[in-house]
């Protein structure tokens, strides 16, 4: 059965999504955290995502000529949508029915692991149902105080065991966890 894996990035305050009107700066990835990710990407067999994320991503990638482009292009796409009526970024379906049911049907295809991307309010659904089998999470060195937590409304504390970690010289740190 494939696992469903959440990569996120956040700030070291816990926020996937800072403040609006925040400026947030840049913070160039390091090459050996973009060859990590782009191998891991390459793997999956699904990507998953809520409708905000699909809108913003697809046309982004398919424009775009970054090394992510393909993988994010190539591999099959699933939105979760109960409003959205037309699927446009190819190889993508959408999946409007309930959220454990269609994630379990996902998981018994074959494939490569299912990569959730965000944003906040998918990645909280996924987490508040139990749904995600790995956490990949990417802090950056900065605060917001305040924003879109990547946690929000857990009905019990989430305890996790520590996979990997590892440190880049721009002070990105990479963690990893499975739920317990």
């Amino acid at each position: 059965m494939r696992k469903v894996v959440l990569i996120m990035t956040m700030s070291i305050d816990g926020y996937v999504v800072a403040p609006e009107g925040m400026s947030t700066g840049g913070f160039p990835e390091p090459v050996e955290l973009k060859r990590w990710k782009l191998d891991r990407i390459r793997r999956a067999g699904t990507h998953i995502m809520g409708r905000v994320s699909y809108e913003e991503m697809g046309p982004y990638w398919q424009k775009s000529e970054d090394a992510y482009a393909a993988p994010m292009n190539d591999i099959p796409k699933v939105v979760f949508s109960k409003t959205l009526k037309e699927a446009t970024w190819p190889d993508s379906s959408i999946a409007n029915g309930d959220l454990r049911e269609e994630i379990s049907k996902l998981k018994k295809q074959p494939g490569g692991e299912i990569i959730a991307w965000g944003g906040a309010g998918f990645a909280q659904a996924l987490s508040k149902a139990g749904l995600i089998d790995e956490y990949v999470i990417l802090t950056r060195p900065i605060a917001y105080g305040g924003g879109k937590p990547l946690f929000s409304g857990l009905a019990d504390a989430l305890k996790l065991n520590v996979l990997v970690t590892a440190a880049y010289d721009n002070g990105t740190m990479l963690r990893i966890y499975a739920p317990r």
